[in-house]
């Protein structure tokens, strides 16, 4: 029933012949589903899905708070054959317009309490099938269920779209990433392997589900690896460490570890873990070795993309390098070539990151141009980052090719900057951005945030680095801030830095 689905049958493979298994636990209230009944629910919102007219490749947006139901509405679009978009909980009305009227789904799912407002913004963009989904599981999308679950998935190849998700549009418009099956299945069977994911393995799933690493890494993993998970609304440091010793893996971002790290009782839960993967953003070298002398475990960081899921990570079995994202993973090759030339660069050298692989996406959504600005016709994608690799092979990020800093003529990787600056004493985390100068076309300029118990002066810092920095490099301006701000999955958002700081006098020579 579920092989003639390419997706469909790679997610139901892992549970086969343990159905009645567990796969969730919900922390709030104890409550366990099985294999059987999580599936039994997709087939059931698959047959409302179907009832609403929602044919192959047609486009389910969803927004949602996290549940098990979402989860299930994710599989039932899979099994309906159609795509999944989900869109980030925080997304205002004027944000979901955009995307509704971009990807013109067939059916839009919102939580109850935002209905008013959104509804008249779902029917101007023609979606004529708007249900609801709570918190709790409950809404339209639930009461319309079918009391049978049986449902015939609907055929779909590897090569058809399973999902579709928007990048975050921090420089611009917003673009819809288009992902196959074949995508999402190699993707999680290849990070089943390298992680060593097992049926006994239980995953702390404190993440949310609208975005690649709680959705596709975390739940795409499991189901293949027919795993379960202790499901939780949110990330909640108590929480957490209570469920340790009852799980094995914890995938988070690393606001989760700094946090963690808050709590007395966290080296003695951390003991029955086997395994601690850190993403969505960079880990401060400080915090991974932290980490592990508290815990005696070493975090595993890793390296991927909306366009491409994963595509590196640091060794399970081996060195795990603070600082650097691992190798590339089975199957996939990242390459770093000239920014300006694409001729690939030696060992050492800065340069663009390029991907290629069965996890590299399709294209994006109605924006034939763009996909061809940064999808070579070698397969290769230009995922906008900046890495090399180092002695040891190791793949080190060193920022967005957007933030790179050209000052005078001469190339400032702000990385090098921000390392520099939270080794200083006093100093929590940095950035580091460029800003317009009349003389020097950009200014490199220092955003930082100290510990709480220290008084930090910006002299001090410009001082420091004054003598380990070729003079083009240091900060011509440093500002003192609380904190640096951050979207949903802990990026610092460099692009709000360069607007609120733009506009500062003009740093000095």
């Amino acid at each position: 029933m579920y092989e003639q689905n390419y997706l469909a049958g790679h997610l139901r493979s892992g549970s086969a012949g343990r159905e009645n298994s567990r796969f969730a636990r919900l922390y709030d209230n104890g409550s366990e589903i099985s294999f059987a009944e999580f599936f039994h629910e997709a087939e059931r919102i698959a047959a409302v899905l179907q009832e609403a007219g929602v044919g192959p490749g047609d486009r389910v947006a969803v927004q949602a708070e996290k549940s098990i139901t979402a989860l299930a509405l994710y599989v039932g679009t899979i099994l309906a054959g159609a795509v999944f978009l989900p869109l980030n909980t925080a997304y205002t009305p004027a944000e979901i317009a955009y995307f509704l009227n971009d990807a013109t789904p067939a059916v839009f799912v919102c939580d109850p309490q935002r209905l008013e407002t959104l509804a008249p913004i779902a029917e101007k963009a023609g979606i004529a099938q708007i249900l609801t989904l709570d918190a709790d599981g409950q809404g339209t999308l639930t009461d319309r269920q079918p009391a049978q679950s049986s449902f015939t998935a609907v055929p779909r190849d590897a090569d058809d779209l399973a999902a579709i998700l928007y990048t975050s549009g921090t420089t611009g418009r917003s673009k819809g990433a288009m992902l196959t099956h074949r995508n999402l299945a190699s993707n999680a069977e290849v990070l089943r392997d390298y992680w060593q994911f097992t049926a006994d393995d239980v995953l702390i799933h404190a993440l949310p589900i609208f975005h690649v690493h709680g959705l596709f890494v975390a739940v795409n993993t499991l189901l293949i690896a027919g795993a379960s998970m202790i499901f939780m609304r949110g990330f909640d440091a108590q929480n957490i460490i209570s469920s340790m010793p009852n799980a094995t893996v914890l995938m988070g971002v690393p606001t989760f570890y700094v946090r963690l790290l808050g709590q007395n009782k966290l080296a003695d839960a951390a003991r029955s873990m086997r395994l601690f993967v850190s993403g969505s953003a960079p880990l401060l070298a400080a915090t991974h070795q932290q980490w592990q002398s508290v815990t005696g475990h070493a975090i595993l960081e890793r390296y991927g993309m909306t366009e491409t899921g994963m595509n590196t990570s640091n060794p399970y079995s081996g060195e795990r390098r603070a600082g650097t994202v691992g190798f590339p993973l089975p199957g996939t090759e990242v390459i770093i070539t000239d920014p300006q030339t694409g001729e690939w660069l030696p060992q050492g050298e800065t340069g663009s990151i390029e991907i290629r692989g069965p996890n590299v996406f399709k294209g994006y959504w109605q924006m034939p141009e763009k996909t061809a600005e940064e999808l070579r016709d070698n397969g290769f994608f230009i995922s906008g980052d900046l890495g090399f690799y180092d002695g040891a092979g190791y793949l080190n990020i060193v920022g967005r090719c957007k933030d790179l800093i050209i000052t005078g003529g001469y190339n400032v990787y702000p990385k090098e900057v921000e390392l520099l600056i939270d080794e200083l004493p006093g100093v929590n985390e940095s950035a580091v951005i460029g800003v317009p100068h009349p003389d020097f076309g950009e200014a490199v300029v220092a955003v930082v945030v100290p510990r709480s118990e220290t008084e930090l002066m910006a002299e001090d810092i410009i001082s420091a680095l004054g003598g380990v920095l070729a003079r083009y490099k240091q900060p011509k301006q440093v500002f003192i801030v609380d904190a640096l701000p951050r979207n949903t999955m802990g990026k610092v958002q460099k692009n709000v830095l360069r607007e609120q700081f733009s506009t500062v006098n003009r740093p000095p020579a």
